[in-house]
């Protein structure tokens, strides 16, 4: 696909294939390895605003950040626009020059709070939780899908109120919040995004391959893509879609593995890393022993020789 740099505020993304945020998984480990793979920006994992104001720890976990990640967004989750602020002030977002604001998520746990992808039905609030980040000096950007149901979307006035809010970028999904992540990509509702707004938007749904992210493109002249489930089955996507040249499965999984267990400890990288083995292994012959083989591992270092076996 096309690759440009891409101007969000006053920074500029290296190249316009970004990694999604996903609930569970975009851990620093994990946007790290993506980065390194050819992703121009990425977002870590869905964070409270209410977790971070009462110093919830594992809220603080999802934002550890290094030197060695390089500039990363963080998204956050609310519906108390000053809670909003203060969370994109409060200092474990210090090293976040951008803050990503859910407004898709389809979870009913959310969605019955207010939060995520409720706020599509209540537009002036979510106006008035960007307005209020934004005072945070903070980049402010904003993900969103294209209505809560079918045949009933709201993808070009929302796209219009975000970015008259103040927001930089917009990050359009493609479907709407019953489809989850399943269904057709609605091309024509994140093109009307596009048009509506003089800020970039970025298109997300669907995207599995450099053929997938060409037609997206295409279909909706947006400026960039973000990738999301493809990249937990096979992170080296972001090399086919930047040029970059592939590494071997086990290479990328065991750097992936390192960098986990050095951060996020011993207990943590064994079930995580089984998870992601999981995915690595989707398609492949014997994946199905593979997997059970794996989820009876009790050690990163018994999940890394299992690994072994199967790609060596």
């Amino acid at each position: 696909m096309q690759l440009n740099p891409l101007k969000i505020g006053n920074f500029t993304a290296e190249n316009n294939v970004f990694l999604a945020p996903l609930a569970g998984y975009t851990n620093y480990p994990f946007r790290r390895l993506c980065k390194g793979l050819g992703a121009g920006l990425c977002y870590t994992e869905m964070v409270s605003a209410k977790g971070l104001k009462y110093g919830s720890e594992n809220t603080a976990d999802l934002l550890y950040t290094d030197e060695n990640e390089g500039i990363a967004a963080a998204q956050i989750f609310g519906s108390d626009p000053e809670i909003m602020r203060a969370a994109c002030e409060h200092e474990k977002l210090a090293p976040f020059p951008i803050v990503d604001i859910n407004m898709g998520c389809p979870v009913p746990k959310i969605y019955k709070n207010g939060e995520g992808s409720a706020l599509l039905e209540n537009p002036s609030l979510a106006e008035k939780i960007v307005k209020a980040c934004v005072k945070s000096g903070k980049i402010i950007t904003v993900k969103f899908r294209i209505g809560v149901r079918e045949n009933e979307y709201i993808t070009k006035e929302f796209a219009k109120r975000m970015a008259g809010a103040g927001a930089s970028l917009l990050t359009v999904h493609g479907r709407t919040r019953d489809k989850m992540y399943a269904g057709q990509v609605h091309f024509d509702e994140i093109a009307a995004a596009k048009k509506a707004v003089a800020i970039p938007v970025i298109a997300n749904g669907g995207v599995f391959s450099n053929a997938d992210a060409e037609e997206l493109m295409r279909e909706t002249g947006a400026d960039g893509v973000m990738i999301a489930r493809a990249a937990l089955f096979d992170p080296q996507i972001f090399c086919d879609l930047t040029g970059k040249a592939r590494e071997s499965k086990l290479s990328i999984f065991e750097k992936q593995l390192k960098w986990t267990e050095q951060v996020l400890g011993e207990r943590f990288t064994t079930v995580f890393m089984r998870k992601m083995a999981a995915f690595y292994v989707k398609g492949e012959r014997g994946a199905a022993a593979a997997k059970e083989r794996l989820f009876r591992a009790t050690s990163p270092s018994e999940v890394l020789a299992i690994a072994k076996e199967i790609w060596e």
